[in-house]
């Protein structure tokens, strides 16, 4: 029904403006009356692909109008049918009765390609970009002699576009025409690496520089990249990306850094800050996630890390703190870790030094060989003064992983000189 609808309109607008033509053309002005209905069918016929249908009106109105925007446009239609034999034959009539013409030339350029008439196609790019020395007319050389295959050429052609005004698309297609086509690999790494630096990394340039680096397994490449892109696409896939590559370099300074600024991965932060024994901006790190997303485990973090951080750990403030948090936390989270903070605490400050064991004996119920764990049990002991079974347990706990740690061993240095005091005694009595 379309095609009908369009045939009749296109034969009823041919009669009725075949009485009159234009002598004087201005490509602003409508030349003729039914100009407008031409042009709205036309687009309607690119628009459901209808390329043929879509050329015919594009060559009426230029055969009505004079206007060379239609003979382009009917032309590139044609490109779209794949008559590239036709197109030539339409542009050489057009050349041989007008002025030189760029855009006809670039046309025919194209057609030639696509028939695969590449000799002819090399010889018209050449003479044109020589003639007209724009950007689009050497990128056009340069297809012509990446079809061939002559991909030096190519690149030669390319190099003059990029030069005109540095665009990041053809230095892109350059590049990987060095990389892949010509393996001069340094040379398009460094092409990339150059622009990136004096003019932006923008998306494409980086994202290209990052699948160079990807290909040479080039981990300072592709952080130094991913960290310039960063700063144009703030993605929370490329910032796992980069926090992977410090975490392979083991730059975890560096990653500190870039989290705090980025603040993409909080709890990575906050690990780093414990493991940095940061504990002042851990607490505060935990106290923050804690009434962001209300999860308990954090405050039992900002509990264990405030006790940490604190110069006076004895301070009957800081502990009367530390301690209602972690019952707090234990109530709805009872993990180990709670549990031994909260009883170890109590033990070695002498606070509630019974109520701090049963806190262990919980412990000891879900890991009964854990050297830190036994040892906070050992340390009651020693607290009530019960250095024989403390050292029972110490015992054991140095054939144990962990039970090297220096802290446990203060412990068993401790506890030895509490029994060899307690033997002394004995010995003072029975004399």
């Amino acid at each position: 029904m379309y095609k009908f609808v369009l045939i009749v309109l296109v034969a009823f607008l041919s009669t009725s403006c075949s009485l009159s033509q234009p002598k004087v053309i201005d490509p602003n002005a409508k030349v003729f009356p039914e100009e407008d209905a031409y042009i709205l069918f036309a687009l309607r016929a690119e628009q459901l692909k209808d390329y043929k249908t879509a050329s015919e009106l594009f060559t009426e109105l230029y055969n009505k109008s004079q206007k060379k925007e239609y003979l382009y446009r009917s032309l590139e239609n044609e490109l779209l049918l794949k008559e590239g034999d036709k197109i030539i034959v339409r542009i050489d009539k057009e050349l041989k009765d007008a002025k030189y013409d760029p855009q006809l030339i670039r046309l025919k350029i194209v057609a030639l390609i696509e028939l695969n008439r590449l000799d002819e196609a090399r010889d018209l790019s050449v003479k044109l970009a020589a003639k007209t020395k724009e950007e689009n007319d050497y990128i056009l050389a340069s297809d012509v002699y990446i079809k061939r295959q002559e991909f030096d050429l190519a690149v030669k052609y390319l190099e003059s576009a990029y030069a005109l005004n540095h665009s990041e698309k053809i230095l892109d297609k350059m590049s990987i025409i060095l990389y892949v086509n010509l393996s001069r690999k340094k040379e398009a790494i460094a092409l990339l690496e150059t622009h990136s630096r004096m003019i932006g990394c923008s998306k494409l340039i980086c994202l290209r520089l990052i699948a160079i680096y990807s290909n040479e397994n080039n981990i300072d490449g592709l952080l130094s990249t991913s960290l310039r892109l960063y700063s144009v696409d703030k993605s929370p896939e490329l910032a796992a990306k980069i926090v992977q590559y410090y975490s392979y370099k083991r730059d975890y300074l560096n990653l500190m850094i870039f989290l705090e600024k980025s603040h993409t991965d909080d709890d990575i932060l906050l690990q780093l800050y414990s493991s940095a024994h940061n504990y002042k901006k851990a607490t505060m790190l935990a106290n923050k996630l804690y009434a962001e997303r209300g999860d308990i485990k954090y405050l039992g973090q900002s509990a264990i890390f405030e006790y940490e951080a604190a110069k006076n750990k004895s301070d009957a403030k800081l502990l009367k703190q530390v301690v209602s948090k972690l019952q707090k936390v234990i109530k709805t989270d009872p993990q180990p870790i709670y549990l031994n903070y909260l009883g170890y605490i109590l033990i070695d400050h002498s606070l509630n030094i019974k109520k701090g064991m049963s806190y262990i004996d919980e412990v000891l119920k879900l890991q009964p060989n854990t050297a830190y764990y036994l040892d906070s049990k050992a340390w009651g002991y020693y607290k009530l003064g019960n250095c024989k079974k403390a050292k029972e347990i110490m015992n054991h706990v140095v054939n144990l992983e962990g039970g090297k740690d220096s802290e446990l061993q203060e412990h068993i240095s401790e506890i030895d000189k509490c029994l060899a005091k307690q033997k002394t005694k004995k010995v003072k009595k029975r004399k």
